[in-house]
């Protein structure tokens, strides 16, 4: 499992090899819990939650949808200056969540002859991709959804992380206002790091072009895009794109990250950062509701024609993570009892979200962390949904 972090200190993170650390934290005593009756189905799901927040996630916030309906739980603190806890209906910054929604915007252009997946990255976006080794006519669309494009991804360019991500930067930078070519420009002043095609390599890189393709082939706004063809069509109403807005809508609760790593337990409220930042690769803010709802429709073929979504679901290899295989805007992941699930995780500044579907989009279960760190405990909250115990 790949987590899609906007944390370049941990870069593109294996957490089925743990490959965060924890750090543990102590939240304000009798940190508030706020649940719904918990089935026999879900107690595992609850012991493993309750597991995460005792490693040092201030709170989480989980909807699970099977057979049996619907099952919410709300743990830990939501705010740790007040000790308020967190929320059922809490709505947050999903990260690499949102590539699901480019992916799935893409394909549905392609059902509608308005573009082919194997369109070179040239074709709609002239001149944009050059430089350095870097060659658009070479990368195709679907390289681009399944991240094997080989580009650089600008999140792991150190003058950038400094200065947008990190310690005093972020801090300093957090409100401004930036152009989504910036973050290629970025990208294409280093080398690729592979060949197109070579291998699978996840880069933030790939979703913005993503993203700007679709604004070229509609000639609208990528998020009007993903407005009328999704969050509209089902109706879900805790989603947005924020634009240069700065706050998250309510209810919500705070998010808290570690910035600075020569001070490891120093946390910082990141709550508030300028939407701009994470555009087209990571900006969307939902609910775990909300994307229960479009992964159950999605996977149950309500978005995509049959031949599209198989196409989503043709896989390529992650030579990280041999678990795992990247499909596109989705993932495929074999846990720890032999079963295989399909996901899409999501990480921002001050926050870590999975999103988590059977094949069929019948069962269904999104889980968030209002923190960026104790990450290696998400497996174990997925091991214990889908084969009814925690990973050992």
């Amino acid at each position: 499992m790949t987590t899609r972090r906007m944390r370049p200190r941990a870069g593109v993170v294996g957490l089925a090899a743990c490959a965060i650390m924890a750090t543990a934290f102590a939240g304000p005593a009798g940190a508030a819990q706020d649940r719904a009756a918990t089935p026999a189905s879900h107690a595992a799901t609850q012991r493993a939650i309750d597991a995460a927040v005792a490693a040092g996630v201030p709170g989480i916030t989980a909807e699970a949808r099977d057979a049996s309906g619907v099952w919410k739980s709300a743990t830990g603190v939501g705010d740790l200056r007040t000790g308020a806890p967190r929320g059922l209906s809490d709505r947050f910054r999903t990260g690499s969540i949102t590539s699901t929604f480019v992916a799935t915007v893409l394909l549905q252009m392609e059902a509608e002859k308005k573009l082919s997946l194997d369109d070179s990255v040239e074709r709609w976006l002239p001149g944009v991709v050059q430089g350095n080794g870097n060659d658009g006519r070479a990368i195709t669309v679907r390289q681009l959804l399944n991240h094997t494009s080989g580009l650089f991804d600008y999140f792991s360019d150190p003058a950038y992380v400094q200065t947008y991500v990190l310690g005093d930067g972020y801090l300093q930078h957090r409100y401004d206002t930036l152009a989504h070519d910036l973050r290629v420009k970025v990208a294409l002043s280093h080398p690729p790091a592979y060949r197109p095609g070579v291998r699978h390599w996840f880069s933030n890189t790939n979703d913005v072009l993503a993203a700007m393709v679709v604004e070229k082939v509609s000639g609208k706004k990528y998020e009007d895009e993903v407005r009328r063809r999704i969050i509209s069509r089902l109706d879900l109403t805790a989603t947005s794109n924020p634009g240069t807005a700065t706050t998250l809508p309510r209810p919500s609760s705070r998010g808290y990250s570690k910035l600075f790593a020569d001070q490891p337990d120093r946390i910082e409220d990141v709550t508030e950062v300028n939407g701009s930042q994470a555009w087209g690769n990571g900006d969307i803010i939902s609910s775990a509701a909300d994307l229960n709802r479009f992964y159950a429709a999605l996977m149950g073929g309500k978005l995509l024609p049959p031949q599209q979504l198989k196409e989503m679901k043709t896989t390529v290899v992650n030579p990280d993570v041999p678990v795992s295989s990247y499909g596109l805007g989705v993932e495929r992941l074999t846990l720890s009892c032999g079963t295989d699930i399909w996901y899409h995780d999501g990480g921002a500044v001050g926050w870590i979200s999975v999103s988590s579907f059977t094949e069929d989009g019948r069962h269904v279960f999104t889980f968030n962390y209002n923190s960026d760190f104790a990450g290696e405990t998400l497996l174990p909250v997925l091991d214990a949904e889908y084969c009814g115990t925690p990973a050992g």
